[in-house]
């Protein structure tokens, strides 16, 4: 488990805001007691809090890597289970790794793929990755919701973490309840209908959702969804889908 906070302001000289993303992050160290680390230029900031368990020394994030003369950054929180078979395509295309992280194959997927990525993802995982040359930034959470992600726009800017308590850490985003809240809580809790954030303004990225934010607004999307079809395999069939399924699954 990690954590990642951030916000993006196009009005706003946010490069010196180190102590609200501090605080931002710090907020969030039960979730990456390893280490920590931010970004920050002139219209983005980013924080991540780590859990360390794979590639110790070069998965520590943000992560950045520049490509033809653009700059990427991301912070994620997850786990890619397929990760070399991602890092096996991307090798075929000319990418180099100086890792064997996942978040070095995930930014490096993205890069190459762009949005479109997420597609031929399979893991858990919540992440944003800012483009020095579009001014964007692109967000995305796993196909189930395993991992949270919280944001809140506002006139010219957007704000993101993985739990609430972190998101109000922003004065930004007010700690305010209105009837739908109320509603959440007492009717729901501890569930929360889901794309709801309990607090007015505050919103969830839904499941199998991903979206991109810029100087025109914030636009998400599904990029994955369950289809019901009539199944049509016999009991056999059947039997080995689900064994090889349930096999797979468990090998990574």
């Amino acid at each position: 488990m990690c954590g990642i906070a951030g916000f993006v302001d196009y009005k706003e000289d946010v490069s010196k805001s180190t102590e609200v993303l501090g605080a931002m992050c710090d907020k969030l160290s039960h979730r990456g007691p390893d280490s920590s680390g931010i970004w920050l230029d002139h219209t983005a900031a980013l924080a991540h809090r780590r859990l360390a368990v794979i590639d110790i020394e070069n998965g520590k994030q943000p992560m950045k890597i520049i490509k033809d003369g653009i700059t990427y950054i991301i912070v994620y929180n997850g786990e890619l289970y397929n990760t070399e078979d991602i890092r096996k395509e991307l090798l075929k295309k000319g990418y180099s790794f100086f890792g064997h992280s996942d978040t070095e194959v995930l930014l490096s997927a993205y890069i190459c793929w762009g949005e479109k990525a997420v597609e031929y993802f399979n893991g858990i995982y919540a992440f944003a990755i800012w483009n020095t040359a579009t001014r964007q930034l692109f967000v995305a959470r796993d196909r189930v919701g395993v991992k949270p992600f919280f944001y809140a726009e506002y006139e010219g800017g957007f704000i993101f973490a993985s739990e609430l308590k972190s998101l109000l850490c922003n004065p930004r985003v007010k700690p305010v309840i209105d009837k739908q809240g109320i509603a959440e809580i007492m009717l729901i809790g501890p569930g929360r209908t889901p794309g709801y954030g309990v607090f007015k303004g505050v919103k969830e990225l839904k499941p199998g959702w991903c979206g991109s934010f810029g100087e025109s607004g914030l636009s998400v999307r599904p990029y994955w969804g369950l289809k019901a079809v009539e199944h049509m395999d016999t009991f056999d069939e059947t039997k080995e889908k689900v064994r090889f399924l349930i096999t797979d699954a468990i090998t990574r």
